[in-house]
Formats: structure tokens, C-alpha cells, sequence
């Protein structure tokens, strides 16, 4: 009777403290995502999606010398209203003075797709480093999949940051949690089952 009320009073604990170190560890895994270290670079590549925020720090990234051009990456096929993202990306570059702007048209949906895109852009370039500018929750998974897709580059990432989107203490807002939810999904996705394609 006594070994028995032992055991289940060390499986208590046991379930108390694996709980407590989960908690921890779901503190800690919205900063995980989270890689913000540029480098000087040879160009920036900003990543398509967040078009009011991930142009813009490459631009900051720009003027602080962080690269001497800027490739856009601008989906083919998508349309705002009878407009193509591909025409408004470029009257975006035409109102920019003195900025060294190109686009770089992609078809992928994926960011393994749009690295393979990039990499096609970049080719006909003599680009060693370059600097990938993308929302700061999918700076680790886009970091990653550049490096494995697209070799033969040295590669950095900086973070977009946009606080109705994604925050490190994901649990504090809704969207954050959803944000946080998807972007973890589509990292273990990549490194258990796309990666190894």
C-alpha cells in the first residue's frame, strides 16, 4: 500500500513538472522562430508577402549599407483588382529615388518554390551573400530552406517585424497564437518531411 501511494505520488510530480517545463519550453518557442541577424550582403532579397512592411526594412536595411541592391520577390499571378502585383510593384520602384530596385517574378507558392524562383533571378548576377528580408516568424524556416535549395550563397536573414501579425509572447494575442500555431506547422512540416525530398 505504501510502494503503491510512492509511485503515484512520483507519477504526480513527474506529470507537474514535464507540464511546467512544457509551459517554459511554449514561452520560449515564438523567439525560436525569430532569427534577426543580417549581414553585409551583396544584395537583399525581400520575400513575397508583406508588402507594407517587408519592402520597407529592406530599404532601412539598404540605407544602413547592409547591401548595395534590393530584389523584390512579386508573385506572377496574382491581381489586385484589374491591377497585376507585378505592375504595382514596379510604380513602388519607380517612387523610389536613388534606390538600386528590381523585381524578381515568381511563380512558387512555397517558400521551397520561391527559393528556386530567387535562385533563377539571382543567376545571371555575381552574388555570393546575400540578405533575406521576410516577417520575423519565418525568418528560421526561410533561412533554412534558401540554404538547403539554393547553395552556393552565403546567406543572412533580417526580421520584418509587424505587431498586429506576430508577437514572440504569441499567447497575448489571438492572431499572434494562429500566427504562431501555422508557422510552427510549416517548420516541423519542412524539416521532418520537405527537407529530405
Amino acid at each position: 500500500m505504501k510502494g503503491q501511494a510512492t509511485r503515484r505520488r512520483t507519477w504526480i510530480i513527474a506529470a507537474v513538472l514535464l507540464a511546467v517545463l512544457l509551459a517554459w519550453a511554449a514561452t520560449k518557442a515564438g523567439r525560436f522562430l525569430i532569427v534577426d541577424a543580417p549581414q553585409p550582403s551583396d544584395l537583399i532579397v525581400v520575400l513575397a508577402g508583406e508588402t507594407d512592411k517587408r519592402p520597407a526594412r529592406a530599404l532601412e536595411l539598404l540605407a544602413q549599407g547592409y547591401g548595395q541592391r534590393i530584389v523584390l520577390d512579386v508573385p506572377v499571378d496574382t491581381k489586385i483588382y484589374e491591377f497585376t502585383q507585378i505592375q504595382l510593384a514596379e510604380k513602388y520602384i519607380w517612387d523610389i529615388p536613388q534606390a538600386k530596385v528590381s523585381v524578381c517574378p515568381i511563380e512558387g507558392l512555397s517558400t521551397q518554390d520561391e527559393s528556386k524562383d530567387v535562385e533563377k533571378c539571382i543567376a545571371r548576377e555575381s552574388v555570393n551573400k546575400v540578405l533575406i528580408v521576410t516577417s520575423d516568424f519565418h525568418t528560421r524556416r526561410a533561412l533554412s530552406v534558401f540554404r538547403r535549395e539554393a547553395p552556393g550563397h552565403e546567406y543572412s536573414v533580417a526580421a520584418s517585424r509587424n505587431s498586429q501579425q506576430f508577437g514572440a509572447k504569441w499567447w497575448q494575442h489571438r492572431q499572434w497564437a494562429k500566427t504562431f500555431v501555422d508557422e510552427w506547422l510549416r517548420f516541423m512540416w519542412w524539416k521532418v518531411v520537405d527537407q529530405w525530398r
